[in-house]
Order: C-alpha cells, then structure tokens, then sequence
C-alpha cells in the first residue's frame, strides 16, 4: 500500500478525523461546564480520565454508524496511530506538574499538549488542517497560560469550540473528496 492510499483510507475511516474530534470536543465541553459551575477539580478529573475513553467511544460512533471503523491490515498507518495516541498518556507527568505548581496553567498546558499531539495528524491523514488545529491550541494554550488571565475554565470552552470547528471542517474535507473521488490535494486546489 502506498502511503497516499494508507493516508486516503485514514481520512475515510475516520471521516477526517470528525469523529474522534467530535468525542474530544464533547468531552472538553463537559471539563469546562464542570470546572465553571461545580469546581476545577471535577473539570479536571473529567478531562484526564475521561480522556481516556475518547478512542473508546470514538470507534463505538464509528460502528454504531455502520462504516469500517478499523483500519485495513495492510495499512501500515494503524502503528502510527497508536503511537499518536500514547503520546497524550506518556505526557501527563509534565500536565500535573504544571497544574501543581500553577492550577490555573492546567487548560492551557493541555492546550499545548494537545496542539503538539495534532502535528503527527498530519502525515496520518494527509490533511494540512491539522498543522492549523496544532498551531491554534498552541498558540492559545501559550498565550491563555502566559499573558490572559481568565476565569479557569476559559481555556477549556476554547478548546471545546475548537475541536468542534476543525470536527465539522475535517469531515467536509474528508465527504468532499469521497464524493468527488479525488485525492485531498486536487480538494484543495479547487474545482
């Protein structure tokens, strides 16, 4: 398999990344409402070990949804993917020491985490975006950790919002080249 078919049945499994952004948007949504209106500290351990059932109930979506919800055996992007995926868990050391020495640097140390998290995405799927969703978290995560000072939760219903945004945008990309039958760099030049 070459890589821009791996890269191809990675967009279209996993509908350009939606469905997985979709549960991390959803789950970023609930960190923040409960971080907001009950306390920080159960917005947090909502996050963090909530965290953990994304890929979980991702793949549930996908095959409550009737489509292949793995990748081919011949795709050699699957290790890949696993690899990108314990990359959040291996980095929660650095989060908590951030969060100990300042509670309110622990959105914005998630952001960047994150966004570092979102770069390999862009090889995997073969989608530009993602650099964009990287470069965004980042830069918020940076920014709201170093210069804004907001109420806590603000990073979280930032993130939310975002993942939600790059969500819908990954699967019109992702539906827009299945319908056209193209690859996804004919998609973005144009008709």
């Amino acid at each position: 398999m070459q890589v821009e078919e791996a890269q191809r049945e990675v967009r279209t499994v996993y509908i350009g990344g939606f469905v997985g952004q979709l549960v991390s948007g959803a789950l970023w949504l609930l960190s923040a409402a409960l971080s907001t209106w009950i306390s920080p500290a159960r917005g947090i351990l909502a996050l963090v070990v909530g965290g953990m059932l994304i890929f979980p109930l991702t793949m549930l979506l996908l095959r409550l949804s009737g489509k292949q919800a793995t990748l081919s055996k011949e795709n050699p992007m699957g290790g890949l993917a696993m690899q990108i995926a314990f990359t959040i868990p291996l980095t929660l050391p650095v989060l908590a020491g951030a969060t100990l020495y300042r509670l309110d640097w622990f959105y914005p140390a998630f952001m960047i985490i994150v966004g570092a998290h979102y770069l390999p995405f862009i090889f995997l799927y073969g989608m530009w975006h993602f650099g964009g969703l990287a470069a965004v978290l980042i830069g918020a995560g940076v920014t709201m950790g170093m210069v804004v000072k907001g109420p806590f939760s603000l990073g979280g219903w930032f993130t939310a919002a975002v993942l939600l945004l790059f969500a819908l945008l990954g699967r019109s990309l992702a539906l827009r080249e299945q319908a056209r039958g193209m690859s996804l760099m004919d998609v973005h030049a144009g008709p």
